[in-house]
């Protein structure tokens, strides 16, 4: 075999021991359940997805003229709208 072969060999068997031992702490340190922790995960998702949505229904609300003809006006705060 090659010395090339060997590397590639060795950080294959090394990246693999490395999930196995990573999975293994995780299981056992969790400091909840795993349907506890994936339902907050969701949960958190979901807000994440809420507020995404409603700040792109505010930049769209806040780019869009008031009338035709009007253009951008400065409201005081920190962008134009």
């Amino acid at each position: 075999m090659s010395k090339k072969n060997d590397n590639a060999a060795v950080a294959v068997i090394a990246l693999v021991s490395g999930a196995v031992i990573g999975a293994a702490a995780a299981l056992l340190l969790a400091p909840a359940p795993g349907r506890e922790t994936r339902g907050k995960l969701s949960d958190l998702g979901e807000t994440a997805a809420g507020k995404m949505k409603r700040l792109a229904r505010e930049a769209k609300f806040k780019t869009t003229p008031r009338t035709k003809g009007a253009g951008y006006e400065y409201d005081g705060g920190d962008a134009w709208i």
